[in-house]
């Protein structure tokens, strides 16, 4: 009988999904998980853990899942197609599933060059939305991606990510139906600064009528310093920070900034939830999870919804 992760439940139910972030250690240290759960604890429905992003070795996101998971949390592994071919990727849903993970993402992974392996062989035997229907067809089709078939198989509810601000801007609708078609159940979003853009990628999302096949989360984070703000703009490929944002955190004084920035990560989590086709948003606050509670009470998402 398959079990419901808690996020399919939220966004089944119509309720505005509130998922969040966790980065796992470059140690083996599981109080570093734990501490950040119980900070999320009661203010998320779900919480992804990030696959080696940036191409840095960290704790494996299955093992910093079940971490969270013990916390009373539901987990959103992550996946990236980098470091596995097909016959491991295929083995590791079969371990998260059995290990009680009831989400995925996949991804393709940062190339790793950008990490601290650089020298590292990388695979990239499939990309992101082959992986998506190898899961897909895992799960709904009891067969794996050779055709063999399988006695159980793995119940996950399967995301995806898209960057609505990426280049050119005309592609990325036609690779969020891509991701749709290949079977993604809910999709997280590259934060959102530029609110105009992102309501320009979801009104063409709705012109295909995506968003009635797809939950969109969108991404946002609050910012803690106006350097970090102008990395982004300036460094961060696929992020649009608009200059205004700058200037509003340049307008108050320093030491007001972070305070500024979780003011700003709630306007625009206002304003996005008013957009047609939104289901949720991912909040993404790395090595910052303790203003989740107050970012998420501040929007007007509390109480999360329970689910017996």
């Amino acid at each position: 009988m398959k079990t419901k992760s808690n996020l399919e439940r939220v966004l089944e139910a119509g309720q505005f999904a509130v998922t969040s972030e966790i980065g796992p250690p470059q140690s083996a240290d599981p109080e570093v998980i734990r501490r950040k759960a119980r900070l999320l604890k009661g203010s998320v429905d779900a919480f992804n853990v990030t696959d080696g992003q940036t191409a840095v070795v960290r704790m494996a996101s299955w093992a910093a899942c079940l971490v969270g998971k013990e916390e009373g949390l539901d987990p959103i592994i992550q996946m990236t197609c980098r470091d596995r071919n097909r016959i491991a990727l295929q083995m590791d849903v079969l371990g998260a599933a059995a290990l009680g993970i009831s989400n995925i993402l996949c991804l393709t992974g940062d190339h790793q060059k950008f990490g601290n392996h650089p020298q590292a062989k990388s695979v990239f035997d499939l990309d992101s939305i082959q992986l998506i229907q190898v899961v897909k067809d895992m799960r709904d089709e009891k067969r794996f991606q050779c055709g063999d078939e399988m006695a159980l198989e793995p119940h996950l509810f399967i995301g995806a990510a898209a960057n609505p601000f990426a280049d050119p801007f005309e592609f990325r609708v036609i690779r969020l139906a891509k991701k749709v078609a290949a079977g993604a159940d809910f999709i997280q979003t590259q934060i959102v600064y530029n609110v105009d853009k992102f309501a320009e990628w979801m009104k063409r999302a709705r012109d295909k009528g995506l968003h009635e096949k797809v939950k969109i989360l969108a991404g946002v984070a609050p910012v803690k310093s106006v350097g970090a703000a102008r990395y982004m703009k300036t460094r961060v490929p696929g992020m649009d920070v608009p200059d205004e944002i700058i200037e509003r955190l340049r307008g108050v004084p320093k030491e007001q900034v972070p305070k500024e920035g979780i003011k700003l990560c709630v306007d625009i989590i206002n304003q996005v939830s008013q957009i047609e086709g939104v289901a949720g948003i991912h909040l993404m606050a790395i090595e910052w999870e303790e203003v989740v509670p107050e970012i998420v009470e501040a929007a007007g998402l509390l109480p999360r919804p329970r689910f017996a």
